[in-house]
């Protein structure tokens, strides 16, 4: 709306200049001029006096129709109503993504859980088939001393020895330990195993030993 009085005054000067124009020429068709009739006092003709009271109500009904800018500020305020969250729906909003935490949550890490309990059983199971390779190059089992990492490296004064038995490096438990290895073993020919996720001897659940036997 910042612009609808300069349209307004260009097209009170298109009037005026209409109107001075249509003036001169009367007057000169009656042998006079329009500078001796201004030099005289002469008044603007009424054309000119019509066309501005007609253009200055038009201006001032169109300034009339434009919006406050309280009403324009109130309409704003409304618009953010309709289109955003109240406060109780934010709540509940939140309530809820609680509760699916609280009950999704515990699952999703028992499951964790499992899974490194499954990991540790794989791992000893190929690091079993590997021994049995070492044994059957060398006709036993690693000693308690040498460990698993004969199964990358030679034992000393071992000619027999064909490794490396495993593509990388004996891995640690998923718990970022390492595996337990006897031989001779209590439970066997060799024990293999792990303390589980406290590290400790015993233990429940996921603190429980992971053996081979």
């Amino acid at each position: 709306m910042r612009f609808l009085p300069i349209g307004f005054m260009c097209f009170s000067m298109r009037g005026l200049f209409a109107a001075a124009h249509a003036t001169r020429a009367r007057f000169r068709r009656g042998g006079g001029g329009l500078k001796p009739a201004l030099q005289e006092g002469a008044c603007v003709p009424d054309e000119v006096g019509r066309v501005s009271t007609r253009l200055a109500m038009d201006e001032a009904s169109a300034l009339r129709a434009a919006p406050p800018a309280a009403s324009a500020a109130s309409f704003l305020r409304e618009s953010g109503r309709q289109g955003g969250f109240t406060l109780l729906e934010l709540l509940v909003v939140m309530v809820i993504i609680g509760l699916l935490a609280g009950y999704v949550g515990p699952r999703f890490f028992s499951q964790i859980g499992k899974s490194e309990v499954q990991t540790a059983r794989a791992q000893i199971n190929a690091l079993e088939k590997a021994l049995d390779q070492f044994r059957l190059d060398v006709g036993r089992y690693p000693l308690t001393e040498e460990g698993l990492a004969a199964l990358n490296t030679a034992p000393a004064g071992e000619r027999k020895w064909q490794g490396p038995y495993l593509r990388k490096a004996v891995p640690d438990d998923p718990w970022e330990k390492p595996y337990q290895y006897r031989s001779p073993g209590e439970h066997g020919e060799f024990d293999l195993f792990s303390f589980g996720k406290d590290g400790q001897p015993g233990g429940e659940g996921e603190a429980a030993d992971i053996v081979n036997w």
